[in-house]
């Protein structure tokens, strides 16, 4: 990342364009690179067409960049929200995709529409209210689905079984039916992923890893003769081992519109008074706007320049762009992480280089659909098990696990119920769980929604946040609202003396408001915490009064 923090803060809008327009350009493109194949893989596994993707992420640069209260987040569709979309088109859809498809878009206009409304109630700190554990949980049981899906199209095997644990238990069968040339395909581009992850040499980290292993993909595709459908056997040495017959062709690459006027599709609202469709409105309303806001709120922490994304116009604005691309066939989009830390490492300075980004995609898709229709699926599918990876990795449970063993517990119940039911059901699961572990502590049911906390002025330049009984995830959003009030650059304490139970939410929550605080030129402590029992070494674990 450029070292940046001693230059005056960048100007928005033409100004800033004038100002900016080569470095945000720059790092548009490269981000361009990374987003094609990722939007691509997105929406095929979401079960949309392919196009759906490019239209979600060409939207979020041209339309939410200009109206965003963000920086340099990118938008665009994310795997996070694969479970949720696909869930909604097979249960919508009965079986018959295409319709599943329309109906799936018309519930993302409905919550698209919902989401500009929580914008405009001040709804930006929705995040607080769910436990930590709960929202990690959720993310690794999205990557394990990730993963356990799109592994067999790694390897050029469709699945028998329709649920999520047959769809693993079919893994080792798949290996051993695996399409060998289709296969080599997806293993290489796991393999370039892996590799990637692990150097450090900067000049060559400038190659976007995705349009590698996409460029790599469309080279054995074009050895293999994958526009061409044929068969090929394998014929083992032993003459009573069986004999495997293959066959291969256009059906194994991306399948695109030579147009892109006709990747446009309109949403079918005849399913709007039925429980499911509001099941997936609510669904793809929660998971998007909580994972949008979460992303946000992340990728101002690498911002060099320090500055702090609107979350609330952040959420109209990705409501007003969810709500064009639903209504002409594409996926729902947020702030996505991945690609708005790629933007920030290659030097973007304002959300101009977010326009850049989906002017290059819609210029592309325009001009060069042929070279899209040579990409093989078995590269998209790779990168996708490599993302579903990361939100999985046996690191996020080691580092759960090391937060305390209650955290954990939370985690792993929030995994094992979105797994064994669906996104929401698993969600709420997990809250429940949190909820009597802190009712097992002691906490009284009146003090799950309200916070006893008084905040008092010693001087003009130091406050005191004096907390009381339990600070718990439920009722943290009325200390963050009072919080967001106070004046910069003065000196703040808070006072823990008299809680009997922080839990892991609040203590993370509290260390990185002080360290924000700090940044920005102002003091910030945390006290009273000597009279407290800590559940593991961890800065953010939880403390229990003696």
């Amino acid at each position: 990342m450029n070292d940046v923090s001693n230059l005056a803060i960048p100007k928005t809008g033409l100004a800033g364009l004038r100002e900016n327009w080569v470095s945000d350009l720059t790092s548009g493109f490269l981000v361009f690179l990374i987003a094609l194949p990722l939007c691509l893989g997105i929406a095929m596994a979401s079960g949309f067409p392919p196009m759906a993707g490019i239209i979600s992420a060409v939207i979020g640069g041209l339309l939410v960049s200009r109206i965003s209260g963000s920086y340099v987040t990118i938008n665009g569709p994310a795997a996070g929200l694969i479970v949720v979309i696909l869930d909604a088109v097979q249960t919508l859809g009965e079986g018959d995709m295409m319709a599943g498809y329309r109906y799936t878009l018309a519930a993302i206009v409905v919550a698209s529409i919902l989401q500009i409304v929580m914008g405009l109630m001040k709804a930006g700190k929705l995040s607080a209210f769910f436990p930590a554990s709960v929202v990690h949980g959720m993310l690794a049981a999205i990557g394990i689905i990730i993963m356990a899906k799109q592994f067999h199209t790694m390897f050029g095997v469709k699945p028998e079984a329709e649920s999520l644990f047959g769809a693993i238990a079919e893994i080792p069968q798949t290996i051993l039916d695996m399409n060998p040339e289709v296969a080599l395909i997806g293993v290489s581009g796991l393999f370039i992923m892996i590799v990637w992850s692990l150097m450090d040499n900067r000049f060559v980290k400038m190659i976007p890893a995705p349009i590698l292993v996409v460029l790599v993909g469309m080279g054995l595709g074009q050895i293999f003769n994958l526009d061409m459908e044929h068969h090929y056997l394998i014929l083992p040495d032993a003459e009573w081992l069986p004999h495997h017959d293959f066959t291969i062709g256009p059906r194994f690459l991306v399948s695109v519109p030579e147009n892109f006027l006709d990747s446009f599709y309109f949403p079918d609202f005849a399913k709007i008074a039925s429980v499911e469709f509001w099941i997936a409105v609510i669904s793809i309303c929660l998971v998007g706007s909580l994972e949008s806001l979460l992303s946000a709120a992340a990728v101002d922490k690498l911002d060099p320049y320090k500055r702090y994304s609107d979350l609330n116009r952040d959420l109209s604005a990705v409501g007003a762009g969810n709500t064009i691309s639903g209504a002409i066939g594409g996926l729902p989009m947020i702030a996505e992480i991945v690609r708005s830390s790629a933007n920030v490492n290659n030097g973007a300075r304002t959300g101009w280089s977010n326009f850049f980004h989906g002017a290059f995609l819609l210029l592309f898709v325009a001009l060069f659909p042929r070279i899209i229709h040579e990409i093989p699926m078995a590269s998209l599918a790779a990168l996708l098990v490599y993302t579903g990876y990361r939100l999985a990795a046996p690191r996020e449970f080691l580092k759960t696990l090391s937060v305390g063993l209650d955290n954990f517990a939370i985690f792993v119940i929030t995994i094992l119920g979105v797994l064994a039911t669906d996104l929401l059901i698993g969600v709420a699961i997990g809250i429940a769980a949190k909820t009597l572990i802190h009712i097992y502590r002691g906490v009284k049911l009146k003090n799950f929604l309200s916070m006893a906390y008084h905040v008092h002025q010693t001087d003009d330049d130091t406050y005191h946040i004096q907390v009381s009984g339990a600070a718990i995830f439920s009722n943290l959003l009325g200390l963050k609202s009072e919080l967001a009030e106070l004046p910069k650059r003065k000196t703040i304490y808070f006072d823990l003396t008299e809680a009997d139970l922080i839990d892991h939410t609040v203590m993370e929550f509290m260390h990185d408001f002080a360290e924000d605080y700090r940044r920005n030129g102002g003091k910030c402590e945390i006290v009273g915490l000597d009279d407290h029992h800590v559940v593991s070494d961890h800065p953010h674990a939880a403390r229990i009064k003696l």
